[in-house]
């Protein structure tokens, strides 16, 4: 017997809410916001309709380079939203592993030490982490739905995105370790 949820998520298959209808709601929501926040319209109050019919318009032509173009994106991003946030689970899990073992404070203290230099360092691993799941998913298809590397296997980008990734992390590490000899 199937779950009630497993017969709801097949029949929004069955009429392509997942191909389209949520990332086009989705696409739709983060145009609308960023309107409001950019004001670029004037005071998101007074351009409501505005707003809406700009974020609308472009939500519309977002999703129809998909269909145009015939790539599914079904899979690609269900893939990809899910390792986000397996990705987004394993550092919160990490960090609240972290928290058990130092001392309170450890937000202040982070604050502190999170000069520029950290924060650019945090950022450069988000990015990896991101183009990480990106390629992982498939979701990078999307962006080139013939291919990228003309001719390159995806497993080799994925094998080059690893290593490069490597040497960053090893880079960074070397970086952190001198930089704290040469404060001594």
């Amino acid at each position: 017997m199937t779950s009630p949820f497993e017969v709801v998520i097949l029949n929004l298959q069955k009429i392509g809410a997942f191909n389209f209808l949520f990332p086009f709601m989705l696409t739709a929501a983060v145009f609308y916001g960023l309107l409001r926040r950019s004001q670029i319209f004037g005071k998101p109050e007074e351009n409501v309709a505005v707003n809406a019919v700009v974020a609308l318009v472009a939500a519309f032509m977002v999703w129809a380079y998909p269909i145009l173009a015939g790539v599914n994106v079904e899979v690609m991003l269900s893939t990809f939203f899910f390792q986000g946030v397996l990705a987004t689970l394993v550092v919160i899990i990490g960090l609240l592993i972290i928290s058990m073992f130092m001392p309170k404070g450890l937000g202040e203290t982070l604050s502190e030490k999170l000069k520029p230099g950290w924060l650019i360092g945090i950022i450069i691993l988000g990015l990896l982490i991101g183009f990480g799941v990106l390629f992982s998913s498939g979701a990078i298809n999307i962006f080139f739905p013939s291919g990228i590397g003309g001719g390159i296997s995806e497993d080799l980008m994925i094998s080059i995105a690893v290593v490069i990734g490597l040497i960053a992390v090893l880079g960074l590490i070397v970086w952190i370790t001198t930089k704290g000899e040469r404060g001594k």
